[in-house]
């Protein structure tokens, strides 16, 4: 794996109740469980760099990418069927992005390197699906429906054998993007 030149800036606050009211809870890195710090969290802040937010203890469940901004009632905006349980930073990446998909598990099937963004793997690559992967730089997300729509999954360097593993059972993969310092 090479250098990935990473920035570890970033910061989230989380808030008890919608509208940023209630007790408050800031956060500089990942937190796998917020039990301890609020009893739950539907509103946030991020003041700086990027974050994945999930819907379950220890980064599982639903994911939720929150770049700089305010989300004032996180469970409308996004979707959430439960408050925020755990968050994890994204480290800033400078450098280039490289991504090797395949189309069944343990790295079977066809295969294809990416370097840039891919809105449709069915279109580019005539895959049907993506269900393991290996991530050799840069950080990247993956989306369940084609044009970056649907359920995602935050994907740092890493192999990826089998998405079953991260709590993903019967996901499918159809677009992926890079995480670019522009978040």
């Amino acid at each position: 794996m090479s250098n990935t030149g990473m920035n570890m800036r970033g910061k989230i606050t989380f808030y008890e109740e919608k509208n940023f009211q209630g007790r408050s809870y800031e956060c500089m890195n990942d937190c796998s469980d917020m039990s301890s710090s609020l009893s739950r969290s539907q509103s946030c802040r991020v003041e700086s760099g990027c974050f994945m937010v999930y819907d379950r203890n220890n980064y599982m469940g639903n994911q939720y990418f929150m770049r700089r901004g305010e989300y004032s009632d996180c469970m409308s905006m996004m979707g959430m069927r439960d408050c925020i349980k755990s968050c994890r930073m994204i480290p800033m990446h400078r450098g280039q992005y490289r991504m090797k998909i395949y189309e069944n598990e343990n790295f079977g099937g066809q295969s294809h390197e990416m370097m840039e963004d891919c809105d449709n793997i069915m279109d580019h690559y005539r895959m049907n699906e993506c269900q393991s992967c290996n991530v050799m730089d840069g950080h990247w997300l993956m989306y369940e429906q084609p044009q970056f729509r649907g359920k995602m999954m935050y994907m740092r360097p890493g192999e990826y054998r089998n998405f079953r593993d991260m709590g993903m059972s019967g996901q499918r993969f159809m677009s992926m993007r890079r995480i670019t310092d522009s978040c």
